[in-house]
């Protein structure tokens, strides 16, 4: 007696469903860190192209924009960017980026007399907590990106959590 055997047993369907499960798994967790890498990337462009105005601002009025609510010397207590926009559109920026990538306000704040300035972006969380470990290269989702006076002094870097 001669036996066809066509198809798949079972066994073989759920050893294959399984490593597809797997395989999906590990494409979906890249995706969505590949996500929170471009939110960072276009926070860290959109606070260039506000700090390219700034620099454009101060080299003709030799200050920064007054921010409401700044206290002298402290960079700390920043507001939300709308309060720089009148000075600064359409004249060096079209259009100022008012959200970072999470759709947070980005923080701006002049200080020392409006001779130097701070942008902030609260990040995944959303929660301006400032320099954390003295600023430099970070490696969570969390922390704070911050741009002051034409340049990075705490930026994410490398894997993310």
């Amino acid at each position: 007696m001669k036996r066809n055997l066509r198809g798949f047993t079972l066994i073989e369907l759920l050893i294959v469903v399984a490593i597809i499960g797997i395989i999906v798994s590990i494409a979906v967790l890249n995706l969505l860190s590949a996500v929170e890498r471009a939110k960072q990337k276009k926070t860290m462009g959109d606070m260039r192209t506000f700090g390219t105005a700034l620099e454009s601002y101060n080299t003709d009025f030799n200050r920064y924009p007054a921010a409401a609510a700044s206290i002298p010397g402290t960079p700390s207590t920043p507001v939300t960017s709308t309060t720089a926009r009148a000075g600064l559109e359409p004249t060096y920026a079209r259009k100022l980026p008012l959200n970072d990538g999470w759709g947070s306000f980005l923080l701006y704040s002049a200080y020392n007399g409006n001779s130097e300035y701070v942008i902030l972006s609260g990040a995944r969380n959303g929660v301006a907590e400032g320099l954390i470990g003295g600023g430099g290269a970070t490696t969570n989702f969390n922390n704070d990106i911050i741009f002051t006076n034409g340049q990075f002094v705490q930026y994410p870097e490398g894997a993310q959590n």
